[in-house]
């Protein structure tokens, strides 16, 4: 059975860190790209940050660069989103998808959204001001 389990999600004041973990089963994580998405109330779904396996070339949105860390794990089947700097507008459900392949552009990436073939069920990052 495919998974994938996000964690790590939590409620955080602006400024501060969190880390979240996308633990991947049920497919050969080295054979997909894994990315993070986010979905903010009454907002559409949005990539955040994700990685090329064939250049290892980290993506991320404008609104995170700087501030979020992309890294995976693959003998640990994970891949994490490292968030610093928070602010209220990052408050949102945090999913991780996998894409089958090794490299696929930003745009690609971070914007189609329908290419994915797994889904986790998204953790709830909230920050307070």
């Amino acid at each position: 059975e495919v998974q994938l389990v996000e964690s790590g999600g939590g409620l955080v004041q602006a400024g501060g860190s969190l880390r979240l973990s996308c633990r991947t089963s049920g497919f050969t994580i080295d054979d997909h790209i894994i990315t993070w998405f986010r979905q903010a109330p009454g907002k559409e779904r949005e990539g955040v940050a994700s990685m090329s396996t064939m250049d290892e070339i980290t993506h991320y949105a404008d609104s995170v660069k700087g501030r979020f860390t992309y890294s995976r794990d693959n003998a640990k089947n994970t891949v994490y989103l490292q968030m610093n700097s928070l602010k209220p507008d990052d408050t949102a459900v945090y999913y991780c998808a996998a894409l089958f392949g090794a490299y696929y552009d930003e745009t690609f990436l971070l914007r189609n959204l329908k290419e994915y073939q797994y889904w986790g069920q998204g953790t709830q990052v909230t920050v307070s001001s």
